[in-house]
């Protein structure tokens, strides 16, 4: 994640919010982006070598997604093969059939919206009341550095991470963040499984973790998430591999999101004057952010039965790539005001029997920050950076201020 600052350039609003997220891209993945791009080019499925088939068409992946019995996430080429060594064999990001539907059951209590809204409002007050009072000072803000600070804080509340108070506290957030940073960016569009030694690496992070959700577990009580899990009578392994899948699975997408959900409206004017017709409507806001931004650029599944995927025939241990990005890409540029036709809808959570079920934790999150950076508006970012080495196209710093 390195590079010197690059000021804000004056390109047409729009011009310049796509020629920023085509940069993000390019600075994450300088190879794998314009294959990607180039293959969405070829139809709603192709076959690539080394690769497996590759889908670019939004109503052929949630076709996929829905169909657990054809494409499922346990076999040669899907998450299973991917994340079984480092979180054990039952969390939801391996699992397929009734085992993982009676879990997805019991874990779908956990994160309701009333419960994650009453999360978000006691862990964010005090992080985002000093974060609207710089704004209001004048005071630059970087929103990446703020944001893994942020994101850092929920998930510490998830896992049941004491992290103590202060610029302590913060610093623990930080190096969380990065942990989670560090084992995601080992996967590329060509990784099957990860090797012994990023095993090792992957389990010297999330063991430790795994013994925190697990005292948190063994206290019990209805205050932290492990301890509803034991009271949802599940198991302590299956906290302990839940609360490395939210880990990895949770902090990154909100903290990736925000920076470049304010540059979107930045660089297409929309942060010129007062906010009050954005904050009213931040979900249709919030989505088209993500489908723009796309938190799960691929999605992976491996082939249990023949298929025909327009035209593409998928054989029993194919791999399928889901290409999340080109799917929504395909939609146009950013566009708040457009709705989302039905195949597309929030395709980056994923759907059917695989939906995320950190949704609502990730909506309650994204909207008490957004809502707070809004009420600073107007905007404008004073400096920017895209982020190198990352699997999430991000920004490495996001300066904002008041205008």
């Amino acid at each position: 994640m390195t590079g010197a600052p690059k000021t804000l350039d004056r390109a047409p609003a729009g011009r310049s919010a796509e020629a920023w997220e085509r940069r993000l891209y390019l600075s994450a993945h300088p190879f794998a982006y314009p294959l990607l791009r180039g293959l969405a080019r070829r139809g709603p499925a192709v076959r690539v070598p080394g690769v497996g088939v590759v889908v670019n068409d939004a109503a052929l992946a949630r076709r996929i997604l829905m169909d657990g019995e054809t494409f499922r996430k346990d076999g040669p080429g899907s998450p299973g093969d991917l994340w079984t060594p480092v979180l054990g064999p039952s969390v939801l990001l391996n699992m397929e059939g009734e085992a993982h539907r009676a879990l997805r059951r019991r874990l779908t209590e956990l994160f309701t919206p009333s419960y994650t809204d009453a999360l978000c409002a006691r862990v964010l007050a005090g992080p985002l009341d000093r974060l609207a009072g710089r704004l209001a000072r004048g005071g630059e803000v970087d929103l990446v550095d703020t944001m893994r600070v942020l994101a850092g804080a929920v998930m510490s509340e998830v896992i049941g991470l004491e992290t103590g108070r202060g610029a302590a506290a913060e610093a623990a957030y930080r190096r969380l963040f990065e942990q989670g940073e560090r084992i995601v960016s080992m996967i590329s569009l060509r990784t099957r499984r990860l090797s012994p030694a990023q095993v090792r690496r992957a389990r010297a992070v999330l063991d430790p973790l795994g013994d925190i959700a697990a005292r948190a577990y063994a206290a019990g009580g209805d205050t932290t998430v492990m301890g509803r899990m034991r009271e949802l009578g599940l198991s302590e392994a299956e906290a302990r591999g839940a609360a490395g899948a939210f880990f990895l699975t949770g902090t990154e997408t909100v903290a990736t999101l925000v920076p470049r959900l304010v540059a979107l409206l930045h660089d297409t004017g929309r942060l010129d004057g007062p906010a009050t017709a954005l904050t009213g409507r931040l979900d249709p806001l919030i989505d088209e952010a993500m489908r723009v931004t796309t938190p799960t650029p691929v999605m992976l599944r491996s082939v249990h039965r023949d298929a025909d995927l327009d035209g593409v025939p998928a054989r029993p241990g194919d791999r399928i790539l889901i290409a999340t990005h080109n799917c929504c890409r395909a939609y146009g540029p950013f566009d708040p005001d457009r709705a989302h036709p039905p195949e597309l809808r929030r395709l980056w959570f994923g759907a059917g029997p695989h939906f995320c079920i950190g949704y609502p934790l990730a909506m309650a999150e994204t909207r008490a920050v957004v809502r707070t950076v809004l009420d600073a508006a107007p905007l404008t970012i004073t400096r920017r950076t895209a982020a190198r080495g990352v699997l999430i196209p991000t920004y490495a710093r996001l300066t904002v201020r008041s205008a």
